[in-house]
């Protein structure tokens, strides 16, 4: 009897350790499992193209949840807010000078306080980025999940506006102006490659493959002419570091081939806009008062920026302000208007850290080849941004953001393998009690980084 009530004891043990230990290997998953979705929410905007789901908050409930995950697992988790980079003070201090400016708003405060109350869910989104992707992993199925999006969102724009000039406003959000669009796109290509490259079997990189001509087809249907000049520079500084630091010449040649394939194909729309930059026909008045409005719309941004230099005129109240109710295509001159020359201040200096965290990451050459292609892809996205950035007024777009957030978590990910390793195996401590042992083994295992060891 008493050998069995000792079975039993030991196999109720064993259960409760076997409970407690899954508890502990991954305290985050929850939390992470949400942010995922606010990632599929916000990226892919099912809402414009899945019936019945239009009324729901899902973008509120996703982030909410992923909050509430990881509050209940705080004191588990490998950050904390201690650990936040300088990046996330600096968005934070942009925001609260946004704040003031849009209390002093000398346009609209309503309407500069509400749309400032929106966009600091950047904030919540960066912090929820950097404190749950712990691990190269995690950071790379956040990053597909953003691409697969962008992919399935072409694809669907093609198919409902096959017969919308442009594909404007076939997808609202983010993408309903064809320029909007085209520079998701833009900074989405380089992680596609990247994705093609490192898949491990045939089909993977044929749907990857599909997927880049998908954008390709799409950014041309757009005939967005900032969008192609974009990708151009973007594209140029991915195949630089892909195709000729990387020793894949065989990119170059399929590059030079699917340009002509798909410029002959589905170029002519943005041919058109193009050559209509010169010239009599009415296309052509048409582009040229185009090119006068954005003219006098850059000279009123110099103007709001000359009045009002310290708060700007509020978020989004440059539409007002400029007396044409349209915005300056250009993101520097947007930001300068409307938050004031600190606060531009403040976002070129969040990029700029996004820029030194993947210059340090490159200059490493012990890391991984996959995060290699991955550092190689953020890189060329944030460039892309910053070209794009000069054609379209892209301040709120939150794309920008999670790049920097992608380029922050990553760095802090390669630091924490360095540490470990820095320490090595230490002494092995005698532990009072076997549960106790038993638990602590599988904290370490769910602590350990999904990044490959530095040798």
């Amino acid at each position: 009897m008493a050998t069995g009530d000792n079975g039993n004891a030991t196999a109720v043990e064993a259960a409760s350790e076997r409970r407690a230990s899954f508890r502990i290997s991954d305290p985050t998953k929850q939390a992470f499992f949400w942010l995922s979705g606010f990632f599929v929410v916000y990226c892919a905007r099912p809402e414009d193209w899945i019936p019945a789901i239009g009324y729901l908050p899902l973008a509120k409930i996703t982030a909410t949840l992923a909050l509430w995950g990881l509050f209940s697992s705080m004191g588990n988790t490998k950050r904390t807010m201690k650990d936040l980079p300088k990046e996330a003070r600096l968005l934070l201090t942009m925001l609260l000078l946004l704040y003031l400016g849009a209390f002093l708003s000398p346009v609209w405060k309503g309407g500069a306080i509400s749309r400032t109350i929106d966009f600091s869910k950047i904030y919540i989104a960066w912090v929820l980025i950097f404190l749950l992707i712990t691990t190269f992993d995690r950071l790379r199925q956040i990053i597909f999940i953003q691409t697969f999006c962008v992919v399935t969102v072409c694809a669907i724009a093609l198919v409902k506006g096959h017969n919308t000039p442009r594909l404007e406003g076939v997808i609202n959000g983010i993408y309903a102006n064809p320029n909007d669009l085209a520079f998701a796109i833009v900074l989405s290509l380089p992680f596609s490659l990247a994705f093609m490259l490192t898949a491990k079997n045939a089909i993977k990189k044929v749907f990857w493959f599909g997927g880049m001509l998908i954008m390709l087809v799409a950014l041309f249907e757009t005939a967005s002419r900032a969008g192609f000049i974009d990708l151009v520079i973007c594209g140029s500084f991915t195949l630089y570091l892909f195709a000729i630091k990387g020793k894949r010449m065989y990119l170059l040649v399929a590059t030079a081939f699917l340009s002509v394939l798909i410029g002959a194909s589905v170029g002519g729309k943005l041919y058109d806009r193009f050559e209509a930059l010169s010239g009599d026909s009415v296309g052509e008045q048409s582009a040229v008062g185009s090119f006068e409005q954005r003219k006098f719309l850059m000279m009123r941004a110099l103007d709001a920026i000359e009045q009002y230099p310290l708060f700007g005129v509020g978020v989004q109240n440059f539409i007002a302000y400029s007396g044409e109710w349209r915005e300056v295509h250009m993101t520097y001159l947007q930001v300068c208007a409307e938050g004031g020359i600190p606060v531009f201040i403040i976002y070129v200096m969040i990029f700029r850290r996004g820029f030194q965290n993947l210059k340090l990451l490159r200059k490493r050459t012990d890391l991984d080849p996959d995060i290699v292609l991955f550092v190689g892809a953020l890189t060329s996205s944030l460039v892309g941004f910053g070209v794009g950035a000069l054609f379209a007024p892209e301040t709120y777009q939150y794309f920008p953001y999670f790049f920097v957030a992608f380029a922050a978590t990553l760095m802090q990910t390669i630091k924490e393998q360095d540490q470990e390793q820095e320490k090595g195996p230490g002494p092995a401590s005698p532990a009072p009690k076997k549960a106790h042992h038993f638990l602590e083994v599988y904290a370490d295992r769910g602590r350990t980084s999904a990044v490959t060891p530095v040798r």
